[in-house]
């Protein structure tokens, strides 16, 4: 089976510095990178102490990071020069929202955005497809609607991060 449908791509694009961006986006966004999500999991016994642990890694935007690769590091080894870091962030508590209704959608969440700075436009810029857009295939308005308060909330975190609207 294959579905079309259209996905709705948001890019903040800011005067401000890379590093700067990148500092006030990492400070708004929790993170599980050192133990992993499995791991935290495991080392809960009840739904109420899972959802205690996710809550003591999130931070001020309700996100975490899940995994970072700086891309700047990586391509500095092949001889270009660049600042880059994609991010996957997500909560499993805002995922629960959606995959309760469709496991499926379990494809688009956690979320993944890069921030990056345009050499050409001395611009940074932080980049991210809306969750509800690359839900829509799933033709469920549940989901449809828990995606909508994700894709605030991540909408949110790019104007803190870059200090402008998409």
């Amino acid at each position: 089976m294959r579905t079309k449908f259209t996905v709705h791509h948001n890019e903040h694009v800011s005067s401000r510095s890379f590093e700067e961006v990148v500092r006030v986006f990492e400070s708004a966004v929790g993170s599980v990178e050192d133990i992993g999500l499995e791991a935290l999991s495991a080392s809960t016994k009840s739904a109420e102490e899972f959802e205690s642990q996710v809550k003591s890694r999130e931070s001020t935007s309700s996100f975490m990071r899940f995994f970072t690769a700086d891309h700047g590091v990586w391509m500095a080894r092949v001889g270009l020069n660049a600042k880059a870091r994609m991010y996957t962030i997500g909560n499993p508590l805002i995922a629960r929202t959606m995959l309760e209704h469709d496991i499926a959608a379990g494809l688009n969440v956690p979320v993944r955005l890069m921030i990056y700075e345009d050499p050409a436009s001395r611009t940074t810029r932080l980049t991210y497809d809306l969750p509800s857009s690359l839900m829509s295939g799933l033709k469920n308005e549940k989901v449809t609607a828990a995606a909508k308060k994700l894709d605030a909330k991540l909408i949110a975190l790019g104007v803190h991060a870059t200090g402008v609207q998409a």
